[in-house]
């Protein structure tokens, strides 16, 4: 009996089925395992199994349809039994390969695929019930990027299981303030190093830390404990290993023929067909997978950019112009709009975020004006200008002034999130604290100075592991975070302590959330201080709530420094980087300062502060009545 419908048959082909899982892949019924498979070009196609000795003795072959989805019940494969199609291409040549939809694979450097069910009994109803709101764009979202094959290992290197890491990433998470755990991609891939980049298995969490079932256990503990749980998504491209997606049936079934637009130079993989409809159906399907049946709260599609170039990573003669002769994908601009159009209506409480990093326009506007429909996008403009600035010597950075100020050009363009990502601490770049200038002191005081300039911009937050203590060595996928360096008191458990006062001042006060992807929520306070590296911003919320945050980029302590502000009255410091408990040397305002009647610029009052060596201090107006 067939799976696949006339109404899948439809949408398959139209490419908007959105539920493929349910009907291709392996489901064990009545008499042993229903398989289906697409390979509209094959010969034939057999299941093998360890059931028919890998094909060795019994045939088991699968029936084709007019769609080219290949279907049959195989009596001799069972529950948890590996398995892979045998394809005979239209010119005799033989393959074999594994599952494009399997729930589950066999541990690398094994290849099949498995028979697993996705039964789990989840604990998260009430996170579930309330998720919408704790992602809306006015709610705070400060996020903990992880790679969970180094987070924490345990004794001998040992690499942890999602059971195990499930309860020590939580703790850490929420005592630290995040409100979200990013994961790497967590799907199956076979080369380790490419930390889950190039997916093999779309459909299946890597089996080097367990079962599907283990990570259905993660993501529910996340849950239970009120974090939000972020997948990184990867459907800009394929590896081309023998048992994956490539030249599936033996034509370029998932991929371009022309490697001008098949293959990228970049990376050495294989590019989607986003124009074939029966590609986009499959990715579509995969992304509400994750959604669907392990409860993701948000997928970040990673490499939208060379999506949406033609000529992304490639010369000239080494890409083909789309139909009005530009260089945009048209067919991908496609795929993402009814991506997003499909995820959103089908779980509307849940955030897309696009790893994007050009000038395309309208990312996050919705499709109906033109916009690719997208909840946020990665700023990484932002990311760029700030590390370049950061990483100069204090004493030239007047000279790069404008690396501070250009992003306020442009935040309110896009639903932005602002990271300091894994990307930035690999292949030679150090880590966050190695980048810094100076001596140690000064390198922990700008490392500081840069995550609380981070926090107070306007925007989400997406810190990678390792940065909130300030690892000095790069990271490294094979070893755990350097954990040792956390103990009691240290520099770097001060450090901690600071990302968590910002996590929690970011979450409670409404001005530095609120508008973060809305207008009016930033204004200038100083701009224009160049000489002294001095800027200072007011960020606002919903009515009356603000923060004045103050930042001094030199190491020389600035007094009676005047700041223009609206309201008169009593000024609380509410953070100060350089206070003896964050690591620094405790010079500030004695908890608050008065507003003078002395207009300064357009304001009709203004504070005079006290600005520590390369510290950010925060002010709110306290309350009339405020004790």
């Amino acid at each position: 009996m067939s799976h696949f419908g006339d109404l899948d048959r439809h949408l398959f082909a139209s490419g908007t089925h959105a539920r493929l899982w349910e009907r291709l892949g392996a489901h064990p019924v009545e008499g042993g395992v229903h398989f289906g498979v697409w390979a509209p070009n094959a010969r034939e196609v057999q299941v093998i199994s360890a059931g028919n000795d890998w094909g060795r003795r019994g045939i088991a072959r699968l029936s084709p349809s007019d769609l080219g989805v290949w279907e049959g019940t195989v009596a001799s494969v069972n529950a948890g039994d590996a398995y892979k199609y045998r394809v005979t291409a239209a010119n005799g040549e033989v393959l074999e390969k594994a599952d494009p939809l399997a729930f589950f694979t066999e541990p690398s450097p094994g290849t099949a695929s498995m028979v697993h069910a996705l039964d789990y009994t989840w604990g998260d109803s009430e996170w579930m019930a309330s998720r919408g709101a704790k992602q809306a764009l006015s709610a705070p979202m400060s996020i903990y990027e992880v790679h969970l094959g180094s987070w924490r290992r345990g004794d001998g290197n040992r690499v942890l299981g999602y059971r195990e890491l499930a309860a020590p990433l939580a703790d850490y998470a929420v005592s630290h303030g995040f409100t979200h755990v990013e994961l790497m991609p967590v799907m199956e891939h076979p080369f380790y190093g490419s930390w889950g980049y190039q997916v093999t298995g779309f459909f299946a969490p890597t089996a080097r830390y367990g079962t599907p079932q283990d990570f259905m256990a993660l993501v529910d503990h996340l849950h239970q404990r009120g974090l939000g749980v972020i997948l990184d998504w990867p459907p800009a491209h394929f590896p081309h290993d023998a048992h994956g997606l490539g030249s599936f049936d033996g034509t370029h079934l998932y991929e371009h023929a022309d490697p001008r637009q098949g293959h990228h130079p970049e990376w050495g993989s294989a590019v989607f067909n986003y124009g074939r409809n029966e590609v986009r159906s499959f990715l579509i399907s995969c992304a509400n997978f994750w959604l669907t049946a392990y409860h993701a709260d948000a997928l970040r599609v990673d490499a939208v950019s060379s999506m949406l170039y033609l000529d992304y990573g490639r010369k000239a003669g080494e890409w083909v112009p789309n139909e009005q002769g530009g260089n945009e994908n048209l067919a991908a601009l496609h795929f993402m709009r009814t991506l997003n159009e499909t995820l959103y209506r089908e779980h509307p409480d849940v955030q897309l975020i696009a790893e994007e990093s050009t000038a395309w326009p309208m990312v996050t506007r919705p499709t109906s004006l033109g916009g690719l429909g997208y909840g946020l996008k990665w700023d990484l403009g932002f990311m760029n200008d700030t590390l370049s600035y950061f990483r100069e010597d204090p004493i030239h950075r007047r000279f790069q002034h404008h690396k501070l100020t250009f992003r306020a050009m442009y935040a309110q363009n896009e639903n932005f999130l602002l990271p300091l990502s894994h990307d930035e601490v690999v292949h030679g770049k150090g880590s966050l604290l190695s980048k810094m200038p100076g001596d140690e002191w000064q390198q922990r005081a700008n490392l500081r100075l840069l995550l609380a300039y981070q926090w107070a911009q306007p925007g989400k937050k997406l810190l990678f592991m390792g940065g909130e203590f300030g690892q000095r060595r790069e990271w490294n996928h094979d070893e755990s975070l350097d954990w040792h360096l956390v103990s009691e008191g240290s520099v770097h458990a001060r450090l901690q302590r600071l990302v968590g006062e910002l996590n929690r001042l970011y979450r409670e006060e409404p001005a530095l959330h609120e508008l973060d992807c809305g207008g009016g929520g930033f204004e200038w306070a100083e701009v224009d201080d160049a000489e002294n590296s001095v800027v200072a911003f007011l960020r606002r919320g919903q009515g009356d709530a603000q923060v004045l945050a103050v930042f001094n980029c030199t190491p020389v302590p600035r007094a009676n420094y005047r700041l223009g502000v609206s309201r008169p009255g009593r000024w609380v410091e509410l953070l100060n980087t350089d206070a003896e408990i964050f690591g620094g040397s405790s010079q500030g305002n004695l908890g608050g300062v008065d507003a003078a009647p002395a207009p300064r610029r357009d304001k009709p009052f203004s504070l005079s502060v006290t600005l520590p060596p390369l510290a950010a201090v925060f002010f709110k107006p306290q309350p009339a009545g405020g004790a």
